[in-house]
């Protein structure tokens, strides 16, 4: 059964995310939160948020190649930002838009902490697979 995207009509408008995935498979995959970091493990993008989320994006999408699935596969992100400000949000959305599919976009969080691990790091970004 492929996953089944639902935007109830008594729930508020969705803007690049849905509400709920209805999805069972035979595998699902967990992302650990990914960074802006390179194969070497250096920081890619010091500074900048948007450079920042393409790699940490690029990140995930190189996790799922490896356990053979894709973006499509995706159900659930959960973001976390570095001092979340509303500046943020389209940055974001405009990197997230070219890796989630428009018209069956996964459930999605994002959250504003306070630091992650890594000093120079502002967004991790995890994830839920399930392939059929």
């Amino acid at each position: 059964m492929p996953t089944e995207y639902l935007n109830p009509k008594t729930l508020c408008p969705t803007f690049g995310w849905t509400h709920v995935a209805v999805s069972s498979g035979q595998r699902t995959i967990y992302i650990s939160g990914q960074v802006a970091v390179d194969e070497q493990g250096k920081v890619v993008g010091v500074g900048d948020m948007k450079a920042q989320t393409e790699q940490a994006f690029r990140n995930v999408q190189l996790a799922l190649e490896a356990a053979g699935a894709t973006f499509a596969d995706v159900v659930k992100t959960s973001l976390f930002v570095v001092g979340l400000k509303p500046e943020h949000v389209p940055l974001i959305r405009e990197v997230r838009a070219r890796y989630v599919s428009k018209e069956t976009p996964p459930t999605s969080t994002l959250v504003g902490v306070s630091a992650l691990v890594g000093p120079e790091w502002l967004i991790e970004i995890e994830a839920i697979a399930v392939l059929p």
